[in-house]
C-alpha cells in the first residue's frame, strides 16, 4: 500500500536520477560551443546548463516560500511552516550552487571571480545572505510559535529580492557582459542549446519537487518523534 502511494515519488526520483545525467551529456556533448567563447571560456561556458537551472529552482523555492509564509501568517498551521522551511533550505542550496558556479564561468570569461561593481551579481549575493539568515534564525529562535512567526515575515520579505535579482541587469544596466537567455524575441539562444538548457530546467525542477517532499515528510516525523517523547 505504501509503495502504491509513494510511487509517484518513486518515478519522480528516477527521472531526476536518469535526467541529470542525460542533461549533462547534453551540456557537455550534444550543445554546440558558444558562439564569441574561446579558450578556456568555451568549456567553462557550459556551466550554463547547470547555473541557470540551479538559479531558476532557487527563485522557485524562494516563491514557494513566500506563499507558504504568507498561508501561515494568514491561516495558521504548522505545515505551512514546515513547507516554508524546508523550501528555503533548498533554495539556499541551489542558491549556493549559483554562487559556487558562477565564478567559476567568470574567471576565464570576464578575467576575475567576481566584481561587486554589478548589480546583478551584488542583489544575488543579498539574495543568498537574506535565506541564510533565514535558516540562521530558525536555528537561534527557540519559541515554535515566535520562530514560525519571524521566519514568515523574512520569507515574504526576502522574496522581495528575487525579482530583483532577475531584473537588475536590466534595469540598472551591468558592469560584465551577462550571458542574455531571454530577449524581447525570445530565447536568444541556438535551438540545440536550448533544448539542453530547457530539459535540464525540467529535470532540476523535478529534482526540487522529490527532495521537497522528502524533507517535508522528515520534518513532520520529526514532530511525531518528539511528540511520542513528550507523552513519555
Amino acid at each position: 500500500m505504501a509503495l502504491h502511494k509513494d510511487a509517484w515519488l518513486w518515478v519522480l526520483g528516477i527521472l531526476a536520477f536518469v535526467g541529470i545525467l542525460v542533461a549533462g551529456y547534453l551540456a557537455l556533448v550534444y550543445a554546440p560551443p558558444a558562439e564569441g567563447f574561446v579558450g578556456q571560456a568555451e568549456p567553462a561556458q557550459r556551466i550554463f546548463y547547470f547555473h541557470v537551472p540551479a538559479a531558476w529552482t532557487g527563485f522557485l523555492a524562494f516563491f514557494v516560500t513566500f506563499v507558504a509564509s504568507i498561508a501561515y501568517l494568514w491561516k495558521g498551521g504548522r505545515k505551512w511552516d514546515i513547507v516554508a522551511a524546508c523550501s528555503a533550505e533548498i533554495g539556499l542550496v541551489f542558491t549556493t550552487m549559483v554562487v559556487v558556479t558562477g565564478p567559476i564561468w567568470a574567471k576565464p570569461t570576464w578575467g576575475v571571480w567576481w566584481t561587486w561593481s554589478d548589480p546583478k551579481l551584488v542583489t544575488a549575493a543579498i539574495l543568498w545572505l537574506i535565506y541564510f539568515g533565514y535558516i540562521m534564525l530558525r536555528r537561534m529562535v527557540e519559541d515554535d510559535a515566535r520562530r514560525a512567526r519571524f521566519s514568515a515575515v523574512l520569507g515574504i520579505i526576502g522574496f522581495v529580492d528575487v525579482p530583483i535579482v532577475f531584473g537588475a541587469a536590466r534595469w540598472w544596466g551591468q558592469s560584465v557582459a551577462h550571458p542574455i537567455v531571454v530577449s524581447g524575441g525570445g530565447f536568444d539562444v541556438a535551438p540545440k542549446m536550448l533544448t539542453a538548457l530547457m530539459f535540464s530546467l525540467a529535470v532540476f525542477t523535478i529534482m526540487y519537487v522529490v527532495i521537497l517532499t522528502l524533507r517535508v515528510r522528515a520534518e513532520r516525523l520529526a514532530d511525531e518523534l518528539d511528540a511520542l517523547k513528550a507523552q513519555e
